[in-house]
């Protein structure tokens, strides 16, 4: 009977490990990279708007429209003059951005009927506006979604607005996604409510 079950659980790994290899990234998934030969290294790393993602060594590395193997080649082949030897990278699904119904997603969290939550897209963004998101969704899967920046787009200092409904508080998050499409860890990355307004300002001289 032991030895039944686990064929059943090697199974079950196989095939969940076969769907991963065969998912293409998207933007606002979270992808685990793991280096065999330095584990410093390792990190959760999240798929930004543009596609990419910023790893040491490595720099951006274009993810979105890649399977994971693609995604491990492509950190190998950039990180390798690092090592004496070629370096073993292993890419994981850590989680997947939240589908939008409106981008026509076949997933079945695109076929949810679930409530969503309303967010305000203001300032330098190529599609600014009111979008329904679901909940759960953080900024940079928010972002994903909001069209990209605008030419003048001040990246260091992207804000969230937030209003408490019974207080009428107001708060301010500040995040720089410049940075972190230079290889900035990210440390908090921030869950939306109803309400929050996603302003990008404008770039100033020189900035």
């Amino acid at each position: 009977m032991r030895a039944f079950i686990l064929a059943i659980i090697a199974c079950v790994m196989g095939s969940a490990a076969l769907a991963q290899s065969d998912y293409v990234v998207r933007p606002g998934d979270t992808l685990r990279i793991e280096v065999l030969e330095d584990t410093t290294l390792n990190r959760n790393v999240i798929v930004l708007p543009d596609g990419r993602f910023s790893f040491p060594f490595a720099g951006t590395v274009q993810a979105g429209g890649r399977t994971l193997g693609q995604v491990e080649s492509a950190v190998a082949g950039a990180i390798g003059s690092n090592f004496a030897t070629p370096p073993n990278v292993f890419a994981s699904i850590v989680s997947l951005r939240q589908a939008d119904p409106a981008l026509g997603d076949g997933s079945a969290a695109a076929l949810s009927t679930g409530p969503m939550i309303s967010v305000f897209f203001l300032g330098e963004l190529t599609a600014p506006g009111k979008k329904e998101v679901a909940p759960g969704t953080n900024l940079l899967q928010a972002l994903s979604q909001g069209g990209g920046f605008s030419n003048f787009a001040a990246t260091k200092r992207i804000q969230i607005r937030r209003t408490d409904p019974r207080s009428g508080a107001q708060s301010l998050f500040t995040i720089n996604y410049r940075a972190l499409t230079r290889g900035a860890e990210l440390r908090s990355n921030i869950v939306l409510q109803e309400g929050d307004v996603i302003l990008v300002p404008e770039r100033r001289l020189f900035e």
